[in-house]
């Protein structure tokens, strides 16, 4: 993943509580088996009106927010199915970090695993830079280096996880935290003794293994 060191732009406000994945990203678009794809159903049943076409008076079909990387939601953010589709949305759309009073432990958890920020301020924080939101010409500026949020007359700090913080900074997610090993997984492999079972064959191997496989 891409590392995070400074989220600025412009900013969505979206003051609902408990917001929960499936409406973030409806069930019904989970068949997909890629990862990308997920935005253009972002919030799908709040953008749709009665029949079923765009509704301009939600914030995510307005075009002054249509370059937006900043969501501003309410508490417990992210509740409900812990689905992983959630994030991918979110982050397919264009959203680079997510500022809530709080949010739900597995969906905070998934979106840093894919370098979507999310930061918690506190009630009243949320609510004044959900104001600044609401004129779409604010810029909120996010330094995950420092922890701090900014805006015009603005200025906050706010707590992460250290281990999350060095992953976000340097794009690590699992698989890269693993491949910071690779001198001792080799040598591990190398080292060990050839009787012992494996999980990776050549093809010929494979075949010598399991005779009359289709490899």
């Amino acid at each position: 993943m891409k590392p995070v060191s400074v989220v600025s732009g412009t900013a969505v406000p979206l003051p609902r509580a408990n917001v929960d994945t499936d409406q973030i990203i409806p069930k019904q678009f989970l068949k997909r088996v890629e990862r990308s794809g997920f935005g253009e159903f972002l919030f799908f049943d709040w953008t749709k009106d009665r029949e079923g076409e765009l509704d301009p008076s939600f914030v995510l079909n307005k075009p002054e927010y249509q370059d937006a990387v900043v969501l501003i939601a309410g508490k417990n953010f992210g509740s409900g199915s812990s689905r992983e589709h959630a994030p991918w949305a979110l982050e397919d759309w264009g959203f680079q970090a997510i500022i809530a009073p709080s949010f739900a432990d597995i969906f905070k958890s998934n979106c840093s695993k894919i370098g979507l920020l999310t930061v918690e301020l506190s009630s009243a924080e949320v609510d004044t830079l959900t104001l600044l939101a609401e004129d779409p010409q604010s810029r909120i500026t996010i330094d995950l280096a420092k922890q701090t949020v900014s805006a015009e007359g603005f200025e906050a700090t706010f707590d992460i996880d250290p281990f999350v913080k060095h992953c976000l900074l340097n794009g690590l997610d699992h698989i890269a935290l693993s491949l910071e090993h690779r001198d001792a997984i080799d040598g591990f492999e190398a080292a060990r003794p050839s009787y012992n079972p494996v999980v990776s064959f050549t093809r010929q191997e494979q075949a010598q293994a399991t005779p009359g496989a289709n490899v």
